[in-house]
């Protein structure tokens, strides 16, 4: 016992006089050892407990507190019993204890022989003898026994808090209060004051706030609060509409916000008294406003009352506070969508439409008092302007009556105004006014996506009316909006847009125009823009499997008619046919029916017209397989046609997109002989086009080809690159060799391909490609090539073809070859022709990878980057400025070591002759301003003196940057400036 005394009085003395707060540790360790007991530590805690120095009985009580947050779960019920007493007798001291005090009462609340009623004991004692505030985090104790005092605790305790901490803290404990069944009971009107009157919140957190609490945090907790019981209606709503009479627009949008949030929790008695004083406010801010974010709270506000009071149960003797509610809606809105100017007709249609949103029941009510009106309206207008208007009005009536609808399936409470409005949409797209017809489309459209406004005829109608726009409106404005109609109704119809709309489509795309006169050239300019639309409408209304049936074959066939000259189809309408074709694959349902189509239809017959049209005349396959289309290849491939490099490039392309995007677990056949046909095009063939697409081909296909080759007589994957290096090597090493360029493509797509999928022969490849950096003739193509390593490919070696990429290719390469770059380059001979080669390596590299690698590595590379600022190459400076910018926003030591380097260089790049070059490092030296102000203060004046040269620069964009950058630096050293 001794011992045990000993260590404990060790411990005590050690943290207390010696603050060793370590010592907390070593204090808990031995209870949970069993070396002292909990009370045992009280004891040995004596002489500091009863100190008269009040900071040594805080530090006595503190480490008491710090043992028990490690060791609650060992201590019996007798020694909660004694360890809460003393605590509670502790809360009566010196205000420097009471911290510490909490901090073991906390501790104390997570026994699991935690005393009965000792909780209430706890909570008692603290609001009796806490008089200053505090964070009140224990008081999420299920202390219901208190019942109301609990609640006037709380009131007190928070009453005349200041600080964000404290209040974020006490919201959250009002809101559990609220939520857990709490008996408010007399002090439900304290509660409300004590948190009401933070209402609206005003806070801004103060610059490099440690704390991090905004105002939007701030705001969302008192609101739950407020909105978190219908009891607080009485005194809510009033509030509220006080707040809206303010002329702070965020005192606006949160009492707005605040009643769209209170009113989802209330019923109709809560809010029946204050209806008349709740629309004047909403009425007041959607007529009178002049912000979309007031207006749109206004609105949503009035939607969620409306819903409120259509929750309401009638009874006989009850008042229907919706029907009295919408009735102040009406008298006050519904005249102005019949006065003569229409003036205020838009904000009157949307507060109508916010309540008509709300329910069914509120959109009966709505509809059928404003529908007559509106459409007797529209008949009796005759300016395009008015009924254009109203047209628009009705359309989001239309919009807000299905929003209020529970299923698709309801009937619409517009079926009874379902003929007039079918005749004042097809009245309009009669008419000759562009606006008027647009709106038109838009009203058809919203009436086909609810079911029952639309029977059969009337989308035959529609179709004929949509039809004849396509055909005859030439302005685009009518021929997008129709598109997207025909869309929209093929989605909801497609077996009348099969019979009315493709075929008519079909007649006029492949209708020859009449050359007769002097018009045939505004004639054929003419058709041709109709063919463009027809062309457009078809691949807007394919998205339906059934539809795409339909569709594809008319646009196959205009790609067969304009191969074989049957039909004058011009490039233009050739290329938007393709552009269609791939539109509907994108868009397309997926379903099997879509797969099949696209399986036994839409592929075969585009690859046959495509082979058709790459080998001039070479009988093509209309049932084409992969083993054809391999084989084909192949030979043709093999004939090395030199005199016919077209014929091989449109062939080659052809067959980069169809076998680089197949799957990996596709086997393409016949890949051997495919590969060695690729290679001999890529190192012979003298045309560009050809070769590259070659090079990218064969890259594509060794990316994802097995490491062992799936047949006996196939080539293994280190076999086939390192036969292709021994050839690429033994044109790039000889100088006098005419494919050099042919190879070094071939070598830099493959580097790729294995780069991508981490293959350890892609090592051999970067060895090669720095050599090349000192090469006279291929150095700054090499240079150019780690640009290609690192950046994302669009038509081969994607994700999106299916290619073997693994995650953060980029940042291994970097840091497996950056050291070689930064080696080669200062091994290099001091001139003009090798060293810029490694510099704009080097940054197309740093350049390509994410930011947030960039700040971490290019401390370390900082000298070659301002050595690359120095080169003449534009591309470099670039290059390399795009790298520095995300460094200087947090310099690291390093760089402000280098701060005259830096500014000099930046400052000799504002005079460059490019003008992207003159932007970026303008933006750099804005950026250095925000550098500690003693570091760049001595070079203010000279900085300011150089950007008066860009302010009289010819380009607009660089003015507007010198300007930010001089006064940033302008303000530097300013009083009122950082």
């Amino acid at each position: 016992m001794a011992a045990e005394s000993t260590l404990a009085l060790s411990l005590v003395e050690e943290f207390v006089s010696g603050l060793q707060d370590s010592k907390a540790k070593d204090a808990a360790k031995g209870v949970k050892d069993g070396k002292f007991t909990v009370l045992q530590l009280v004891e040995a805690l004596g002489s500091s407990l009863t100190s008269s120095q009040p900071h040594t009985r805080a530090r006595g009580v503190h480490l008491l507190s710090e043992v028990l947050q490690e060791c609650y779960g060992d201590l019996t019920e007798r020694e909660v019993e004694v360890l809460i007493a003393f605590y509670e007798n502790r809360l009566k001291d010196h205000y420097v204890v009471t911290p510490p005090v909490l901090k073991g009462l906390k501790a104390l609340t997570k026994c699991t022989n935690l005393p009965p009623g000792s909780a209430v004991s706890m909570l008692r004692s603290v609001f009796q003898d806490i008089h200053v505030q505090v964070r009140l985090s224990y008081c999420t104790f299920k202390l219901k026994g208190l019942g109301a005092d609990f609640v006037f605790g709380f009131v007190q305790s928070m009453d005349g808090e200041r600080d964000p901490r404290n209040l974020l803290l006490a919201f959250q404990i009002a809101k559990n209060l609220i939520h857990g069944g709490y008996d408010l009971g007399k002090f439900t009107e304290e509660l409300f004051e004590v948190t009401s009157c933070y209402f609206p919140i005003d806070f801004s957190p103060p610059p490099n706030d440690p704390h991090g609490i905004t105002r939007e945090e701030l705001v969302q907790a008192l609101r739950a609060v407020l909105t978190g019981t219908p009891k607080f209606a009485e005194f809510l709503l009033p509030l509220l509409i006080e707040k809206l009479d303010s002329d702070v627009q965020s005192a606006k949008l949160d009492s707005l916000q605040t009643l769209a949030a209170c009113v989802s929790q209330y019923e109709h008695k809560h809010v029946a008294e204050f209806l008349q004083g709740l629309w004047t406010s909403v009425r007041r801010e959607v007529f009178q406003t002049s912000s979309e974010k007031i207006e749109s709270a206004g609105l949503a506000a009035l939607t969620a009352l409306t819903s409120c009071l259509s929750r309401s149960v009638l009874s006989s003797d009850s008042e229907d506070s919706l029907s009295t509610f919408l009735d102040f809606i009406l008298k006050d809105c519904k005249h102005h969508l019949c006065e003569p100017d229409l003036k205020l007709v838009w904000p009157s249609a949307k507060l109508l439409q916010a309540a008509c949103s709300a329910s069914t029941r509120a959109s009966h009510i709505i509809t059928v008092a404003v529908m007559p009106s509106l459409l007797e309206q529209y008949n009796n207008r005759t300016q395009c302007s008015h009924r254009r208007t109203l047209l628009e009005v009705v359309q989001r009536f239309i919009h807000s009556v299905k929003n209020c609808q529970s299923s698709d399936n309801d009937e619409s409470v517009l079926l009874a105004f379902r003929e007039a409005l079918c005749s004042i949409v097809f009245s309009a797209l009669s008419e000759s006014n562009s606006s008027l017809q647009i709106t038109a489309t838009s009203v058809l459209t919203s009436l086909a996506q609810q079911a029952g406004l639309l029977v059969e005829s009337d989308i035959e109608l529609a179709l004929d009316h949509l039809t004849r726009l396509l055909l005859t409106e030439e302005d685009d404005r009518v021929s997008l909006a129709v598109v997207e109609c025909a869309g929209a109704l093929a989605q909801l119809h497609p077996a009348l847009v099969i019979t009315k709309l493709i075929p008519k489509l079909k007649k006029e795309m492949f209708t020859e125009p009449m050359n007769q006169d002097q018009e045939e050239v505004s004639e054929l300019h003419s058709h041709h823009a109709v063919r463009q639309r027809c062309l457009s409408a078809l691949a807007a209304v394919s998205i339906q499997p059934s539809v795409v049936q339909e569709s594809t074959p008319v646009l196959l066939e205009v790609l067969r008619s304009a191969h074989t000259g049957s039909v004058n189809f011009s490039v233009d309408e050739v290329v938007l046919t393709c552009r269609s074709l791939q539109r509907i694959a994108e868009r397309v349902q997926d379903s099997e029916e879509a797969g099949r189509c696209f399986h036994d239809v839409f592929i075969p017959h585009l690859l046959s017209l495509a082979l058709q049209a790459a080998l001039q005349g070479k009988k093509g396959s209309e049932a084409l397989n992969w083993n054809h289309v391999s084989g084909n290849k192949c030979d043709y491939l093999s004939q090395k046609q030199e005199g016919d490099s077209w014929s091989l490039s449109r062939l080659v392309c052809l067959l980069m997109g169809s076998v680089c995007s197949l799957p990996r677990s596709v086997e393409v056949p016949q890949i051997d002989k495919l590969l060695s046909a690729l290679e001999e095009m890529s190192c012979a063939c003298s045309h560009p086009l050809s070769y590259t697409s070659a090079a990218k081909c064969f890259a594509g296909l060794v990316n994802k080809k097995p490491q062992v080759s799936v047949s006996s007589s196939g080539d293994s994957l280190d076999s086939l690159i390192q036969r292709m290096m021994k050839r690429v090597c033994s044109e790039l090493d000889s100088p006098s060799s005419s494919v050099r360029t042919q190879a070094f493509t071939l070598m830099i797509w493959v580097a790729k391909a294995l780069l991508l999928r981490y293959h350890p022969l892609f090592t051999t490849l970067t060895d090669k490609l720095f050599s090349l950096l000192d090469d006279a003739d291929l150095g700054p193509m090499a240079a150019d090539g780690f640009s290609l390593l690192m950046s994302d490919s669009t038509d081969v070696l994607n994700r999106a073809c299916h290619a073997d990429v693994r995650i953060m290719y980029r940042q291994r390469f970097f840091s497996e070859n950056s050291a070689k770059l930064v080696q080669g380059f200062n091994a290099a001979p001091q001139g003009r022709e090798k060293k810029p080669n490694y510099l704009k390596a080097l940054s197309n590299i740093v350049n390509k990878l994410p930011k947030q690698v960039q700040v971490t590595e290019l401390p370390a590379l900082l000298s070659l980057l301002l050595e690359a600022l120095s080169c003449p190459d534009q591309d470099i400076h670039l290059s390399t400025l795009s790298c520095l910018e995300p460094v200087l926003v947090n310099p690291p030591q390093v760089l402000i070591q280098q701060l005259e380097a830096l500014i000099n260089r930046l400052l000799a790049l504002i005079s460059s002759p490019a003008m992207s070059v003159r932007i970026a490092s303008l933006s750099c030296i804005s950026t250095l301003s925000h550098f500690p102000v003693h570091e760049v203060l001595p070079f203010r004046a000279r900085v300011l003196r150089a950007l008066a040269k860009p302010l009289d620069d010819k380009k607009r964009l660089v003015r507007r940057e010198a300007v930010q950058a001089r006064g940033e630096w302008f303000l530097l050293g300013s009083p009122g400036g950082r």
